[in-house]
This record gives structure tokens, C-alpha cells and sequence, in this order.
């Protein structure tokens, strides 16, 4: 047995991990939470909202790729904001992306505590939303690739699941329906359902976070999310557009489960295949919780190897070889979360890191091509530099967006933003070199 580092990790994972992993940290967006985007701006409204994110979406993978293949890094954005902007930069972006998988974990768990109830009334959804947030704590602490095969499975069953959804209700699908009062807010309703429309593929950068457990992460790492890309902009699409006209749209706007919802209009409450359905549609939030703790985790260790966070959250099971320690934090903020918010309040600060966590990345991408032009770069960011311009554009929208009409959540953001801040100052940490060079071009798998 080679010597091994208690702060490394073994890379396992290939393609079909990544498109698994990708799609699952998703693939919930499909399934609850855009329905909420109805409420603010009608189905029309909201199409075009879903177009100008997908638009976001494309040129952000497109360009954040280079980032991740030249730097596999567990810290995903907060490595590669270091090392393009220094300190500061790594700390605002491993905030944001701290504050985006931390908060898409208790959101998801929400809505899979509102489908227990659904189709189990007696089963109240905090015990339920609890419940699910301990047992993909435990798997995910249990071994990445364990967790990752789990992931393969259960995506696979979630993709199937929407194309049943669809199949099912696009015959009853009726454009008076869809057309049925698009845009009551107009063009500022657009603006408002921004980010609800995130949340269709909030979380696809995810990947970022494994990929110090990637084989051969140069060649593998595209091929994942551009697989997993397609996939969701389909689904994404079909699911919005098809459930929008079954039904007054306005009765789905408002509910944790829009699709059980939609087949019981088809087939009636009362159907087999209804109840088949909302039982089946936890494999998707399912995928999606599982995701979000293996990202937010790896987001928590890397931050703490690297001196952000304590060191000892950077402590790696020696017999699962995983970082137990920074999985248990994310599930104890996970719970507060479920306890003292909304799924509305949740999702938004979610969608709010997220955002700023692409536009640090993309600020990243134009730094280090000026920065370090011979940097070695196996995946060239798309129409350089016309698609990281326009992710960084979109995404500059949406946070203005979402700062406008939800100035409470946005406080929040901020404020914790600023304590983080504080506290990094007052400690020094802002003119010292946190990250070495070893730590930025990933360390070496462990071999056993």
C-alpha cells in the first residue's frame, strides 16, 4: 500500500459517474420549484425567462469546462477565483458556492417531504424532509464510488420518469390552455422568474466539485456535462411546457409537486398509475439531495484544506475515505435550513449563490487567460470570448433580479458575505498565500 495523504481522494469516477452525478445534482429542478416561476410571470413569461437561462446555461458550460479541466480542483470556483483574483476572490467564490449546494439540499428536501405527504397525508413533511437528509448523509459518508453508482441508478430511473410524465400528459396537452393569460406581468414578470428558470439547472456545476476523483479528468469532464447539458435542456423543456397545458396553470403555481398534481388532472387522484407516479417522482429528488450533499461536501473539504474553513473539516475517513466530517456540517446547516425557512426563501438564496459563483468564475476565466496564457488548457472555453461574456452578462442580470424582488433573501446573502469577510481579515488571511501551487493543479489520487 502506498503512502496516503489524509486529505486526498481516490479517483474512480468516469464518464457515466459524471453525466450520473450531473443530471442527478439537477435533475429535482425538473420536478418542483420552476412551477413557482408561473406565479410571477405565466407560462409565456416564464418560457422566455427559460430561454434566456438556457441561454446562460450553454455559454457558462461551455466556458467554466476550461476552468475545470485546466484546474481539477475540488474547489471548484473558490480555486480557480484564487488563483486568477488571489484570496479575496477564492473567498467570495467559495461563499457562493457554499451558500449555493448547502441551500439546494434542505430545498430538495423539502419537496420530497411535500411528495411523502401527497401520497401519505398521516406523514407530516419536516419529519420526512429530516429523515432523507440523514440517510444520504450516511451513504455519502459510506464511499464516493458507492455513492456515485447509487447515482448512475437512480438518475437513470428519474430520466425515465419524465419521459413517462411526458408521454402521459402530452396527449391531453391543449395550447388554450398554455395560452391562457401568458404574461399577466409582462416584461418585469420575465425579470422575476429568472430565478425559478435557474432552478432547472441550478447545480450542473457540481461536477466541478469531484473532480479530484475523476479518471482522467482532461478527457472525461466535458463529456460530462455536455451529455448531462443536453439531457436537462431537453427535459427542462418538454416537462415546463407540456404540464402548462393540462390545466389551469395557475393551480400548479403554488405547490411543492407539480407533476403528481398534473397526472391525477389527467388520469384522476384516484388512478393506480398516479400513485405509481408521485412514488416514482421521489427518484428524482432523490438523485438530486444525494447530489447536492456530495458537492456541498467537497466544496466544505476543499475550503478547509485549503485554510478557509477549519482544518479539521478537511479530515478524510480512513476507512471510507471520504470527508466525513465536512459532509456531518453540511447536514447540521440543512437542518436549521428546514427548520427556520421556506422552500420559496430557500430556493432563492440558492439560486442567488449560484449566480454569484458564475460570475466569479467567468470574471475567473477572462483573469487567467491574461494571467497565465501558457496555461495549459485541454478545453478551450467555446467562441472565446463571446460566450463567457455573455454567462457573465445573464448572470449580472440575475442577481440584480433577484436582489430587486427579494431584497430580505438578499440581505441575508450579503450579510453573511460580510461576516466571512470580517473575520478573514481580521485574521490575516488576505495577504498570506493560502494555496500552493501543488494544492491548485490538484493533488495526486490516493493509490491503495
Amino acid at each position: 500500500m502506498e503512502n496516503i495523504d489524509s486529505t486526498q481522494l481516490k479517483r474512480v469516477l468516469k464518464p457515466v459517474h459524471l453525466w450520473a452525478i450531473a443530471v442527478g445534482l439537477v435533475i429535482s429542478g425538473e420536478y418542483f420549484g420552476w412551477n413557482l416561476g408561473w406565479e410571477v410571470s405565466g407560462t409565456i413569461g416564464f418560457l422566455i425567462a427559460t430561454l434566456i437561462v438556457t441561454l446562460m446555461y450553454i455559454t457558462f458550460i461551455f466556458s467554466y469546462t476550461e476552468l475545470t479541466t485546466s484546474i481539477p480542483h475540488a474547489g471548484g470556483a473558490f480555486a480557480y477565483a484564487y488563483r486568477a483574483i488571489g484570496p479575496i476572490g477564492g473567498l467570495i467564490a467559495g461563499y457562493a458556492t457554499l451558500i449555493d449546494f448547502l441551500f439546494a439540499t434542505p430545498a430538495i428536501a423539502f419537496s420530497l417531504g411535500s411528495y411523502v405527504h401527497f401520497l401519505h397525508p398521516a406523514i407530516g413533511v419536516l419529519p420526512s424532509a429530516l429523515t432523507f437528509n440523514v440517510v444520504f448523509i450516511l451513504l455519502n459518508i459510506y464511499g464516493v464510488k458507492e455513492s456515485a453508482t447509487f447515482s448512475v441508478f437512480i438518475t437513470i430511473l428519474a430520466v425515465g420518469e419524465l419521459l413517462l410524465f411526458m408521454g402521459v400528459v402530452g396527449p391531453h396537452f391543449k395550447m388554450d390552455n398554455y395560452l391562457s393569460n401568458p404574461m399577466p406581468f409582462g416584461w418585469s414578470g420575465v425579470f422575476a422568474a429568472l430565478p425559478f428558470a435557474v432552478w432547472f439547472y441550478l447545480a450542473i456545476e457540481g461536477v466541478a466539485m469531484v473532480a479530484e476523483e475523476v479518471k482522467d479528468p482532461k478527457r472525461n469532464i466535458p463529456r460530462g456535462y455536455i451529455y448531462a447539458l443536453a439531457t436537462l435542456v431537453f427535459l427542462a423543456l418538454g416537462v415546463m411546457i407540456l404540464t402548462g397545458g393540462v390545466t389551469d396553470w395557475r393551480k400548479l403555481s403554488k405547490l411543492d409537486y407539480p407533476l403528481p398534481e398534473a397526472i391525477s388532472v389527467v388520469l384522476g387522484k384516484g388512478s393506480g398509475l398516479t400513485q405509481l407516479f408521485a412514488s416514482i417522482g421521489l427518484f428524482g429528488l432523490i438523485a438530486s439531495i444525494h447530489g447536492t450533499i456530495l458537492a456541498s461536501s467537497r466544496q466544505v473539504f476543499a475550503m478547509a484544506r485549503s485554510g478557509y474553513l477549519p482544518k479539521g473539516l478537511a479530515e478524510v475517513s480512513t476507512r471510507f475515505k471520504t470527508p466525513h466530517w465536512a459532509i456531518i456540517v453540511g447536514g447540521v446547516i440543512s437542518f436549521v435550513a428546514l427548520f427556520t425557512g421556506t422552500t420559496s426563501q430557500i430556493l432563492i438564496l440558492s439560486v442567488m449563490g449560484a449566480v454569484v459563483m458564475y460570475m466569479m468564475s467567468m470574471i475567473s476565466l477572462f483573469r487567467l487567460r491574461k494571467k497565465e496564457p501558457n496555461l495549459e488548457r485541454p478545453f478551450a472555453a467555446v467562441l472565446y470570448p463571446v460566450f463567457p461574456a455573455i454567462a457573465l452578462v445573464i448572470s449580472a442580470v440575475c442577481l440584480l433580479t433577484i436582489m430587486y424582488y427579494n431584497f430580505w433573501v438578499s440581505l441575508i446573502f450579503y450579510a453573511g458575505l460580510a461576516i466571512a469577510l470580517g473575520i478573514f481579515v481580521l485574521m490575516g488571511k488576505h495577504k498570506t498565500k493560502i494555496m500552493d501551487d501543488e494544492m491548485l493543479n490538484a493533488p495526486q489520487a490516493i493509490v491503495i
